[in-house]
Protein backbone atom coordinates (compact mmCIF):
# COMPACT_ATOMS: atom_id res chain seq x y z
CA UNK A 1 0.00 0.00 0.00
CA UNK A 2 2.84 2.32 1.07
CA UNK A 3 4.85 1.69 -2.19
CA UNK A 4 1.25 2.67 -4.30
CA UNK A 5 0.67 5.64 -2.38
CA UNK A 6 4.21 6.21 -2.82
CA UNK A 7 3.66 6.32 -6.91
CA UNK A 8 0.36 7.79 -6.86
CA UNK A 9 2.06 10.93 -5.16
CA UNK A 10 4.71 11.15 -7.82
CA UNK A 11 2.24 10.73 -10.10
CA UNK A 12 0.10 13.89 -8.81
CA UNK A 13 3.72 15.86 -8.27
CA UNK A 14 4.46 14.91 -12.09
CA UNK A 15 1.23 16.28 -13.08
CA UNK A 16 1.36 19.94 -10.69
CA UNK A 17 4.80 20.46 -12.27
CA UNK A 18 3.31 19.97 -15.92
CA UNK A 19 0.64 22.40 -15.24
CA UNK A 20 2.90 24.68 -13.74
CA UNK A 21 5.21 24.38 -16.72
CA UNK A 22 2.33 25.16 -18.76
CA UNK A 23 1.18 28.05 -17.09
CA UNK A 24 4.70 29.75 -17.03
CA UNK A 25 5.07 28.75 -20.57
CA UNK A 26 1.83 30.82 -21.32
CA UNK A 27 2.75 33.25 -19.39
CA UNK A 28 5.91 33.95 -21.07
CA UNK A 29 4.27 34.24 -24.80
CA UNK A 30 1.48 36.56 -23.54
CA UNK A 31 4.22 38.50 -22.17
CA UNK A 32 6.14 38.46 -25.00
CA UNK A 33 3.16 39.21 -26.97
CA UNK A 34 2.38 42.23 -25.46
CA UNK A 35 5.93 43.43 -25.48
CA UNK A 36 5.79 43.22 -29.03
CA UNK A 37 2.57 44.79 -29.51
CA UNK A 38 4.39 48.22 -27.38
CA UNK A 39 7.28 47.77 -29.01
CA UNK A 40 5.55 47.72 -32.53
CA UNK A 41 3.10 50.82 -30.82
CA UNK A 42 6.59 52.83 -29.38
CA UNK A 43 7.76 52.62 -33.25
CA UNK A 44 4.97 53.25 -35.00
CA UNK A 45 3.40 56.77 -34.22
CA UNK A 46 0.84 57.78 -36.01
CA UNK A 47 0.67 54.23 -38.11
CA UNK A 48 -1.74 52.10 -36.89
CA UNK A 49 -1.84 49.33 -39.48
CA UNK A 50 1.00 48.04 -37.99
CA UNK A 51 0.06 48.15 -34.54
CA UNK A 52 -3.45 46.69 -35.61
CA UNK A 53 -1.28 43.34 -37.93
CA UNK A 54 0.77 42.65 -34.91
CA UNK A 55 -1.99 43.29 -32.43
CA UNK A 56 -4.02 40.60 -34.24
CA UNK A 57 -1.43 38.11 -35.02
CA UNK A 58 -0.26 37.89 -31.64
CA UNK A 59 -3.90 37.11 -30.45
CA UNK A 60 -4.60 34.27 -33.09
CA UNK A 61 -1.45 32.41 -32.47
CA UNK A 62 -1.72 32.53 -28.64
CA UNK A 63 -5.53 32.04 -28.46
CA UNK A 64 -5.21 28.94 -31.06
CA UNK A 65 -7.51 30.19 -33.33
CA UNK A 66 -7.68 30.12 -36.91
CA UNK A 67 -8.86 33.14 -38.24
CA UNK A 68 -8.80 36.79 -36.80
CA UNK A 69 -10.26 40.06 -38.11
CA UNK A 70 -9.66 43.46 -36.32
CA UNK A 71 -12.99 45.48 -36.63
CA UNK A 72 -13.51 49.05 -36.40
CA UNK A 73 -17.56 49.90 -35.93
CA UNK A 74 -18.24 52.86 -38.15
CA UNK A 75 -21.89 53.87 -38.54
CA UNK A 76 -24.09 50.51 -38.24
CA UNK A 77 -21.52 48.39 -40.05
CA UNK A 78 -17.61 46.83 -39.34
CA UNK A 79 -14.63 47.51 -41.24
CA UNK A 80 -11.71 45.15 -41.16
CA UNK A 81 -9.29 46.73 -41.11
CA UNK A 82 -6.69 44.06 -40.15
CA UNK A 83 -6.98 40.18 -41.19
CA UNK A 84 -5.16 36.76 -40.28
CA UNK A 85 -5.53 33.49 -41.60
CA UNK A 86 -5.68 31.06 -44.70
CA UNK A 87 -5.61 33.11 -48.14
CA UNK A 88 -8.59 31.91 -49.19
CA UNK A 89 -11.01 34.07 -46.19
CA UNK A 90 -8.44 37.00 -45.91
CA UNK A 91 -8.64 37.57 -49.57
CA UNK A 92 -12.87 36.95 -49.53
CA UNK A 93 -12.62 39.77 -46.47
CA UNK A 94 -10.31 41.93 -48.38
CA UNK A 95 -12.84 41.60 -51.26
CA UNK A 96 -15.95 42.71 -49.05
CA UNK A 97 -14.09 44.26 -45.97
CA UNK A 98 -17.64 46.02 -44.78
CA UNK A 99 -19.61 43.77 -42.67
CA UNK A 100 -23.37 44.92 -42.05
CA UNK A 101 -24.16 44.64 -38.00
CA UNK A 102 -26.94 41.46 -37.92
CA UNK A 103 -28.89 41.22 -34.81
CA UNK A 104 -27.79 37.92 -33.06
CA UNK A 105 -24.00 37.52 -34.36
CA UNK A 106 -21.59 37.74 -32.48
CA UNK A 107 -20.63 41.07 -33.79
CA UNK A 108 -23.99 41.65 -33.09
CA UNK A 109 -24.33 40.69 -29.80
CA UNK A 110 -21.07 42.87 -28.72
CA UNK A 111 -23.15 46.18 -30.03
CA UNK A 112 -26.07 45.25 -27.70
CA UNK A 113 -24.38 44.64 -24.72
CA UNK A 114 -20.77 46.20 -25.07
CA UNK A 115 -19.27 42.89 -23.54
CA UNK A 116 -17.58 40.13 -24.52
CA UNK A 117 -19.35 37.33 -26.37
CA UNK A 118 -18.56 33.93 -27.20
CA UNK A 119 -20.77 31.18 -29.41
CA UNK A 120 -19.75 27.83 -28.95
CA UNK A 121 -20.82 27.18 -32.46
CA UNK A 122 -22.00 29.33 -34.94
CA UNK A 123 -23.75 26.77 -37.19
CA UNK A 124 -26.08 26.47 -35.35
CA UNK A 125 -26.88 30.01 -35.13
CA UNK A 126 -29.40 30.83 -37.25
CA UNK A 127 -28.24 34.13 -38.39
CA UNK A 128 -24.82 32.73 -39.54
CA UNK A 129 -27.50 30.64 -41.91
CA UNK A 130 -29.05 33.56 -43.50
CA UNK A 131 -26.60 36.02 -43.42
CA UNK A 132 -25.15 36.46 -47.04
CA UNK A 133 -22.02 37.45 -45.14
CA UNK A 134 -22.28 35.57 -42.37
CA UNK A 135 -22.83 32.32 -44.74
CA UNK A 136 -19.47 32.93 -46.95
CA UNK A 137 -17.79 33.32 -43.47
CA UNK A 138 -19.06 29.76 -42.72
CA UNK A 139 -18.34 28.08 -45.84
CA UNK A 140 -15.69 29.84 -46.81
CA UNK A 141 -13.81 29.45 -43.34
CA UNK A 142 -15.37 26.68 -41.91
CA UNK A 143 -15.93 29.04 -39.08
CA UNK A 144 -17.48 27.12 -35.57
CA UNK A 145 -16.24 28.51 -32.60
CA UNK A 146 -16.72 32.43 -32.32
CA UNK A 147 -15.12 34.85 -29.94
CA UNK A 148 -15.60 38.57 -29.98
CA UNK A 149 -14.29 40.97 -27.72
CA UNK A 150 -15.06 45.04 -27.67
CA UNK A 151 -13.13 47.75 -28.24
CA UNK A 152 -14.35 50.89 -25.81
CA UNK A 153 -13.85 53.91 -25.08
CA UNK A 154 -15.59 56.03 -22.68
CA UNK A 155 -18.57 53.20 -22.80
CA UNK A 156 -18.36 53.75 -26.55
CA UNK A 157 -18.01 50.98 -28.87
CA UNK A 158 -15.03 51.69 -31.47
CA UNK A 159 -14.18 48.31 -32.71
CA UNK A 160 -13.87 44.74 -32.31
CA UNK A 161 -11.64 41.61 -32.01
CA UNK A 162 -12.96 38.88 -33.46
CA UNK A 163 -11.55 35.52 -33.23
CA UNK A 164 -13.19 32.11 -34.81
CA UNK A 165 -11.98 28.53 -34.26
CA UNK A 166 -12.95 25.88 -37.37
CA UNK A 167 -13.69 23.44 -34.45
CA UNK A 168 -16.07 23.41 -31.61
CA UNK A 169 -13.53 24.55 -28.82
CA UNK A 170 -14.42 27.28 -26.30
CA UNK A 171 -12.00 29.61 -25.43
CA UNK A 172 -10.40 30.08 -21.77
CA UNK A 173 -10.54 32.66 -19.59
CA UNK A 174 -6.81 33.42 -20.04
CA UNK A 175 -7.36 33.43 -23.38
CA UNK A 176 -9.92 36.24 -23.06
CA UNK A 177 -8.04 38.16 -21.30
CA UNK A 178 -5.27 37.97 -23.25
CA UNK A 179 -7.78 39.49 -26.52
CA UNK A 180 -9.03 42.34 -24.13
CA UNK A 181 -5.49 43.26 -22.85
CA UNK A 182 -5.23 44.13 -26.54
CA UNK A 183 -8.11 45.63 -26.96
CA UNK A 184 -7.35 48.19 -24.53
CA UNK A 185 -4.11 48.84 -25.93
CA UNK A 186 -5.87 49.22 -29.69
CA UNK A 187 -8.39 52.05 -28.00
CA UNK A 188 -5.23 53.68 -26.55
CA UNK A 189 -3.05 53.53 -30.15
CA UNK A 190 -6.18 54.78 -31.57
CA UNK A 191 -6.66 57.49 -29.28
CA UNK A 192 -2.76 58.50 -29.11
CA UNK A 193 -2.76 58.71 -32.91
CA UNK A 194 -5.73 60.98 -33.03
CA UNK A 195 -3.89 63.31 -30.64
CA UNK A 196 -1.07 63.21 -32.61
CA UNK A 197 -2.23 63.63 -35.88
CA UNK A 198 -4.19 66.80 -34.34
CA UNK A 199 -0.67 68.09 -33.17
CA UNK A 200 0.42 67.86 -36.20
CA UNK A 201 -1.96 69.55 -37.96
CA UNK A 202 -1.64 72.29 -35.39
CA UNK A 203 1.52 72.36 -35.62
CA UNK A 204 1.32 72.96 -39.28
CA UNK A 205 -0.94 74.84 -39.54
CA UNK A 206 1.09 77.49 -37.04
CA UNK A 207 4.03 77.28 -39.49
CA UNK A 208 1.63 78.04 -41.76
CA UNK A 209 0.23 81.80 -39.87
CA UNK A 210 4.05 82.02 -39.01
CA UNK A 211 5.15 81.91 -42.68
CA UNK A 212 2.08 84.57 -44.03
CA UNK A 213 2.81 86.84 -41.17
CA UNK A 214 6.89 87.07 -41.80
CA UNK A 215 5.67 86.97 -45.72
CA UNK A 216 2.91 90.04 -45.35
CA UNK A 217 5.96 91.90 -42.70
CA UNK A 218 8.53 91.62 -45.33
CA UNK A 219 6.22 93.13 -48.49
CA UNK A 220 5.25 96.00 -46.01
CA UNK A 221 8.64 96.32 -44.90
CA UNK A 222 9.36 96.65 -48.66
CA UNK A 223 6.87 99.01 -48.94
CA UNK A 224 7.72 101.50 -46.57
CA UNK A 225 11.32 101.56 -47.39
CA UNK A 226 10.42 102.16 -51.27
CA UNK A 227 7.93 105.08 -51.24
CA UNK A 228 6.94 105.51 -54.91
CA UNK A 229 8.56 102.80 -56.24
CA UNK A 230 6.44 99.87 -57.37
CA UNK A 231 8.56 97.30 -59.07
CA UNK A 232 10.40 96.16 -55.80
CA UNK A 233 6.98 95.78 -54.13
CA UNK A 234 5.83 93.81 -57.06
CA UNK A 235 9.01 91.37 -56.40
CA UNK A 236 8.47 91.20 -53.01
CA UNK A 237 4.76 90.25 -53.09
CA UNK A 238 5.36 87.87 -56.05
CA UNK A 239 8.38 85.86 -54.53
CA UNK A 240 6.36 85.62 -51.05
CA UNK A 241 3.13 84.26 -52.96
CA UNK A 242 5.07 82.11 -54.82
CA UNK A 243 7.05 80.27 -51.81
CA UNK A 244 4.15 80.26 -49.54
CA UNK A 245 2.07 78.11 -52.35
CA UNK A 246 5.10 76.35 -53.46
CA UNK A 247 5.07 77.62 -57.07
CA UNK A 248 7.24 77.12 -59.93
CA UNK A 249 6.31 80.19 -62.10
CA UNK A 250 4.42 83.44 -61.03
CA UNK A 251 3.42 86.30 -62.53
CA UNK A 252 1.73 90.11 -61.71
CA UNK A 253 -0.83 91.45 -64.18
CA UNK A 254 -1.96 94.58 -64.42
CA UNK A 255 -5.74 94.86 -65.98
CA UNK A 256 -6.48 97.71 -68.18
CA UNK A 257 -8.56 99.16 -71.46
CA UNK A 258 -9.69 95.18 -71.44
CA UNK A 259 -6.02 93.30 -71.58
CA UNK A 260 -3.84 92.27 -69.58
CA UNK A 261 -0.42 93.35 -69.09
CA UNK A 262 2.42 91.48 -67.69
CA UNK A 263 4.14 93.74 -64.37
CA UNK A 264 6.74 91.08 -63.20
CA UNK A 265 7.09 87.38 -63.23
CA UNK A 266 10.03 84.89 -61.44
CA UNK A 267 10.38 81.53 -62.26
CA UNK A 268 11.54 79.57 -65.35
CA UNK A 269 12.31 81.60 -68.49
CA UNK A 270 11.34 78.18 -70.75
CA UNK A 271 7.61 79.19 -68.97
CA UNK A 272 8.43 83.29 -69.51
CA UNK A 273 8.97 83.37 -72.84
CA UNK A 274 5.86 81.10 -73.81
CA UNK A 275 3.52 83.71 -72.35
CA UNK A 276 3.42 87.56 -74.52
CA UNK A 277 3.83 90.78 -72.44
CA UNK A 278 0.23 91.94 -72.97
CA UNK A 279 -2.98 89.49 -73.71
CA UNK A 280 -6.27 90.52 -74.79
CA UNK A 281 -9.40 89.06 -73.29
CA UNK A 282 -10.94 85.53 -74.78
CA UNK A 283 -7.64 84.48 -76.03
CA UNK A 284 -6.82 81.17 -73.98
CA UNK A 285 -5.82 83.47 -70.94
CA UNK A 286 -8.20 84.42 -68.23
CA UNK A 287 -11.36 85.87 -69.23
CA UNK A 288 -12.92 88.21 -65.86
CA UNK A 289 -15.43 90.86 -66.78
CA UNK A 290 -14.69 93.63 -63.92
CA UNK A 291 -16.45 93.00 -60.63
CA UNK A 292 -17.78 89.18 -62.16
CA UNK A 293 -18.56 86.11 -59.81
CA UNK A 294 -15.23 85.16 -61.20
CA UNK A 295 -13.02 88.10 -60.23
CA UNK A 296 -14.42 87.66 -56.91
CA UNK A 297 -13.11 83.87 -55.95
CA UNK A 298 -9.37 82.29 -56.51
CA UNK A 299 -10.02 79.67 -59.55
CA UNK A 300 -7.68 76.35 -59.59
CA UNK A 301 -7.90 74.26 -62.64
CA UNK A 302 -6.18 71.12 -63.82
CA UNK A 303 -4.74 72.25 -67.32
CA UNK A 304 -5.46 68.47 -69.24
CA UNK A 305 -8.34 68.70 -68.14
CA UNK A 306 -10.01 71.58 -69.76
CA UNK A 307 -11.25 71.96 -73.72
CA UNK A 308 -9.95 75.78 -73.26
CA UNK A 309 -6.78 75.01 -72.31
CA UNK A 310 -6.14 72.06 -74.72
CA UNK A 311 -7.13 74.38 -77.65
CA UNK A 312 -4.73 77.25 -76.86
CA UNK A 313 -1.37 76.94 -78.34
CA UNK A 314 0.68 79.07 -75.59
CA UNK A 315 -1.32 76.96 -73.02
CA UNK A 316 -0.27 73.55 -74.84
CA UNK A 317 3.21 74.95 -75.07
CA UNK A 318 3.40 75.81 -71.13
CA UNK A 319 1.89 72.17 -70.79
CA UNK A 320 5.05 70.48 -72.91
CA UNK A 321 7.67 72.65 -72.41
CA UNK A 322 7.27 73.85 -69.47
CA UNK A 323 4.95 71.03 -67.34
CA UNK A 324 2.04 73.43 -66.23
CA UNK A 325 -0.40 71.30 -64.52
CA UNK A 326 -2.44 73.21 -61.73
CA UNK A 327 -2.32 76.98 -61.70
CA UNK A 328 -4.24 79.71 -59.16
CA UNK A 329 -5.28 83.13 -60.05
CA UNK A 330 -6.03 85.54 -57.66
CA UNK A 331 -7.73 88.85 -58.30
CA UNK A 332 -6.56 92.25 -56.75
CA UNK A 333 -9.98 94.16 -56.69
CA UNK A 334 -10.30 98.23 -55.97
CA UNK A 335 -13.74 99.13 -55.22
CA UNK A 336 -15.04 95.90 -56.62
CA UNK A 337 -13.11 96.25 -60.31
CA UNK A 338 -9.91 94.10 -61.06
CA UNK A 339 -6.73 96.26 -61.41
CA UNK A 340 -3.77 93.92 -60.78
CA UNK A 341 -4.76 90.09 -60.87
CA UNK A 342 -2.26 88.10 -59.80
Amino acid sequence: MRGGRIRETRAELEKKLEARTRELSEALEQQTATSEVLRVISSSPGALEPVFETMLANATRICEATLGVLYLFEGNAFRAVALHGPPAFVEARRRNPMLPLIPGTALGRVVATKQTVQIADVQAERPYRVSPAHVIGVETGGLRTVLGVPMLKQGELIGTFALFRQEVRPFTDKQIELVQSFANQAVIAIENTRLLNELRQRTDDLSEALEQQTATSEVLGVISSSPGELEPVFQAMLANAMRICEAKFGRLFEFADGAFRSLWSLGPTSISRIYPAVARLGTGYSSWSSGSHQANRARRRRLRRTRLHRSGSRSMAAIELGGVRTFVIVPLLKEGTASHPA
